[in-house]
């Protein structure tokens, strides 16, 4: 009798729904009993967790073993049973032509034997892979079925995780955490990034429905993105109907925030790191933008000339005593009676939102067309900047109203919070700040300053206010 000096044991199991492995555990000390009694020295343990047999996902445990056996590194292999191995009976076949080329002849299971030698031993293995198949695929098609009933009466997916603002029921709100979800959708509408939220979420201890895991970019976006949280139920990523559990924000809020991910999308902007007023302040000379610059550590904001930019050129301001001055009217702003009056009878402006992207998505396809034309020499640059400068308005000027609304959105909180973001000010981080200015501020026109002066004048610093 041939002496088994490389055994291989192989554990495999489809749906883990706690994450703890029990499934595989048990099937790895039935296999490490029964290669024991066989007198066979197990050399390695192979582990895919958590994966199906039946469909053609990677197992990389799985091909790592086919690859010893391969490299002759394996003379026999335990398994629980046959349908751990694969469900599949071309990928069956193709594990028996490998071990006949490798010369391994032994594979055990916990409920039987395989003698690969054997015809009548191969027969009843083929037999029992296609069974292990046919039943994969009634049962794929019988969770198909379950997961689209579900779907219809708007009821909840399992899934080892509860979401996020909700119960373990699924169904029931958690308060705490729902509390915390409007506070994030209404800091989000006001133009604070995923990335500042989920820095703050840390900073909080805020903790995720995953114990060991912290909070991610990705994780936050998908739930501000779901529409569970709006009492919709999502299938494939769209809504397919109400849902049985509550809402925890309206649907409203939900298209608004499904507006604002594809206009940051196409717009392509991003949040400023280190100046407050990006974007939002003008040349006095000649109207254009200013542009944030540093010279010597000092931070500015200039006109600039050029092709790119099509500015005077001839403009210059430092930057942070005009960003505490803009902060400070700002602040003040928002404890005015004229704010109070700016909620009052606000109409709904979902269908215009809606509209301004679709405008905003048509003139940013039609300057990709017009690059598009001129790399292929179909127009020249001069009819290039002329067939760019209006779309480019259309664009700007369908962000700037969106961004109007997503600062109408969040008046709510700030209004009547003036003195207390004051006191708070210098705690708050650069994208909060942000997201706050831009829902009062439009653009602040910075008018030409006496030169060699040493310090600001304030008077050149001319505010339009959006509400």
């Amino acid at each position: 009798m041939k002496i088994i000096r490389t055994a291989a044991i192989y554990a495999r199991i489809s749906s883990d729904q706690t994450g703890m492995g029990l499934g595989v555990q048990r099937q790895l000390e039935d296999c490490r009993k029964l290669a024991a009694e066989r007198g066979w020295t197990v050399a390695e343990e192979y582990i895919d967790n958590d994966i199906s047999a039946f469909r053609s996902k990677a197992r990389p445990s799985y091909e790592r073993m086919c690859e010893d056996i391969r490299a002759g590194r394996r003379d026999a292999i335990v398994a629980y049973h046959q349908d751990r191995l694969t469900r599949r009976p071309m990928e069956w076949e193709q594990f028996v032509e490998l071990c006949d080329q490798a010369g391994v002849q032994n594979l055990a299971t916990v409920t039987s034997d395989i003698d690969f030698g054997n015809d009548n031993g191969m027969l009843v293995a083929r037999i029992t892979a296609a069974v292990a198949a046919n039943e994969s695929a009634r049962k794929s098609e019988r969770i198909k079925r379950k997961i689209q009933q579900n779907v219809e009466q708007g009821k909840p997916n399992g899934g080892a995780q509860r979401p996020f603002g909700y119960e373990n029921d699924r169904i029931t709100v958690r308060e705490s955490e729902a509390e915390i979800i409007r506070t994030l959708v209404q800091r989000f509408l006001a133009g604070e990034s995923v990335r500042s939220l989920v820095s703050w979420m840390t900073a909080e201890e805020v903790p995720t429905t995953a114990a060991a895991e912290g909070w991610r970019t990705p994780t936050l976006r998908q739930i501000l993105l779901s529409g569970r949280i709006a009492g919709l139920r999502d299938h494939h990523g769209e809504a397919a109907g109400p849902a049985a559990w509550p809402a925890i924000i309206s649907v409203a809020q939900h298209h608004q925030i499904q507006a604002l991910f594809q206009t940051k999308k196409v717009s392509g902007r991003r949040a400023p790191r280190s100046y407050l007023l990006s974007g939002m302040l003008r040349c006095g000379n000649c109207g254009n933008r200013l542009y944030s610059s540093i010279r010597r550590d000092r931070r500015r904001y200039v006109c600039l000339s050029g092709p790119d930019h099509r500015g005077c050129g001839r403009l210059t301001i430092v930057a942070q005593p005009v960003e505490e001055w803009i902060a400070a009217a700002v602040l003040m702003r928002l404890d005015t009676p004229a704010m109070d009056d700016v909620l009052t009878g606000r109409a709904d402006t979902n269908d215009r939102q809606a509209a301004l992207l679709t405008e905003l998505q048509t003139a940013q396809s039609k300057m990709n067309e017009l690059s598009e034309m001129w790399a292929g020499g179909e127009i020249s640059k001069p009819e290039w900047m002329a067939a760019r400068m209006p779309l480019e308005a259309r664009a700007n000027n369908a962000e700037k109203q969106m961004n109007q609304i997503a600062g109408a959105n969040t008046l709510d909180a700030l209004v009547g919070q003036g003195e207390h973001l004051t006191a708070s000010w210098d705690t708050l981080n650069l994208d909060r700040q942000v997201a706050i200015v831009r829902a009062v501020l439009d653009t602040a026109t910075i008018l030409p300053g006496v030169l060699g002066a040493r310090s600001v004048d304030y008077n050149r610093i001319i505010p339009s206010w959006q509400l």
